[in-house]
């Protein structure tokens, strides 16, 4: 079995300002290795402040730390990609048109916000597809800071991922405007996210406990914070799943298949699931915040003139990200087998030791 690693990338020649050609070259040859390898990797020098990530721990304590009754309350319909998700309401293999290895539905709850129709005053985009955000009431007890600490966080996570996808033409070595041309109003998305089995409970595990089922990501690029707790599980090329945790500090990044699609699986979308986080039987609380830069709702994504030859013939059909990404919402959301063009992934689930 091959050693698995996830690189560490000092993404700073970029978000400086001041990286030299040279320095940005190479951190773009670092980038395009980690991603042909692996489709994961640990950056630092992103510049999100420790004020920041204080702000962002604070929020989620003081949203999940609640009632369940209380987080209910901004609660949405599951074609709506914002608000509260309770425990088990959502199967996230289910986007790739795989049965979970269980049968149970995911085990965490969660609340998303993110791009809205009226961010984009200039363009008539539907709400369909940016939906409004649904915030708690500010007056309630330990809300008063929520909405502030939380939209802080996603303005300084978006600057990363649209650094990141500067990075990205470089190492792909393709014209600028070829991946940020698709972002002007992309769809972005910050889920927050909570393991939600009480920490400090005995249990034994069974196999019947999944915290997230096997998935990929659906966008472009996604940029992770997460605790420094076991739970995270990264699929290998030989078929094993290895746990990976975020270096002190760094921040984890995937790639989407937005971005598989546009490098004809050259860039690989890595599939990834959580393990209940259980350290010698107990339950430990376990947090995790995914920024989502999925690209616009009208942009059509197919593999780059550059990314086929006779090595490397198209595999993708080309498809605007607003279809691709309604049909993976359509199979965790809804609990309904996505049976689109998900075959290679679903594959390589079976194949996985699961």
């Amino acid at each position: 079995m091959s050693e698995f690693h996830v690189p560490i990338i000092d993404i700073s020649p970029y978000i400086s300002g001041v990286g030299s050609a040279d320095e940005k070259q190479d951190v773009a040859k670092q980038i395009d290795n980690a991603a042909r390898e692996v489709g994961f990797i640990q950056l630092t020098g992103h510049g999100i402040t420790d004020e920041t990530i204080a702000g962002l721990e604070n929020a989620l304590d003081a949203f999940f730390l609640r009632e369940l009754e209380l987080k209910k309350r901004v609660s949405t319909p599951p074609e709506i990609n914002r608000g509260y998700s309770p425990p088990k309401s959502e199967r996230l293999s289910l986007s790739l048109g795989v049965e979970s290895a269980t049968g149970m539905n995911d085990f965490f709850e969660a609340f998303n916000i993110g791009t809205q129709a009226s961010d984009f005053t200039d363009l008539d985009l539907s709400e369909a597809d940016y939906p409004e955000n649904v915030w708690p009431d500010t007056g309630e007890k330990g809300m008063e800071k929520f909405r502030a600490d939380l939209e802080t966080y996603f303005s300084a996570a978006q600057s990363v991922a649209r650094t990141l996808t500067i990075a990205f033409e470089d190492a792909l070595q393709v014209k600028r405007g070829t991946i940020t041309g698709l972002t002007d109003h992309s769809i972005d998305v910050v889920r927050t996210i909570n393991y939600a089995l009480d920490p400090g409970q005995k249990v034994e595990l069974d196999g019947e406990l999944t915290g997230m089922g096997e998935h990929t990501d659906y966008g472009i690029v996604t940029v992770l914070w997460a605790d420094r707790v076991a739970g995270l599980q990264v699929l290998g090329t030989d078929g094993s799943w290895n746990d990976v945790l975020p270096e002190p500090g760094a921040l984890l990044v995937n790639l989407g298949d937005v971005t598989a699609r546009l490098t004809n699986d050259q860039w690989r979308s890595t599939l990834h699931r959580v393990r209940p986080p259980v350290v010698d039987g107990t339950i430990r609380r376990r947090r995790s915040v995914a920024f989502f830069h999925d690209g616009n709702v009208d942009a059509v994504v197919g593999p780059l003139p550059n990314m086929v030859d006779e090595d490397h013939p198209a595999v993708y059909e080309p498809m605007t990200v607003g279809e691709h990404i309604a049909r993976k919402l359509s199979g965790s959301r809804s609990l309904t087998l996505n049976d689109s063009d998900t075959g290679r992934e679903a594959e390589r689930v079976l194949n996985s030791v699961r």
